[in-house]
């Protein structure tokens, strides 16, 4: 009986982790896509690039944070208006971050979106 080894060296792509993160930014251009792409990227190549697989999770993670905070906010508008603070606050994390964590991913370093709820351990 053969054995065949399963440990696959993964390769290095940095710029490909960069747009990963930058695909976020689909959101203020297409309003849906900063969400579905970098969920793409992730799915299809997080056997094959070193990184991609921490990366990914994170970005999902991130995304999906940001959709349920405002989901919430939305009815704290009521409350005196702190919805609409709440908003303007994630509309700027939201576009802040993913360009911070694409900067640290060029230079090879691990992304740290805060305010998120990890969904995908």
């Amino acid at each position: 009986m053969e054995i065949i080894n399963q440990n696959k060296a993964l390769e290095t792509n940095n710029p490909f982790l960069v747009l990963t993160h930058l695909s976020q930014l689909l959101t203020y251009v297409t309003g849906f896509g900063g969400l579905i792409v970098p969920l793409v990227i992730w799915l299809t190549s997080k056997d094959r690039i070193a990184g991609m697989d921490e990366h990914g999770k994170s970005i999902v993670n991130f995304q999906l944070s940001m959709l349920l905070f405002v989901v919430l906010s939305i009815p704290a508008i009521l409350l005196f208006g702190l919805g609409i603070l709440s908003l303007i606050f994630i509309g700027i994390i939201a576009f802040v971050l993913p360009i911070v964590n694409a900067v640290k991913a060029s230079n090879g370093e691990s992304p740290s979106y805060f305010m998120t709820i990890r969904f995908i351990a």
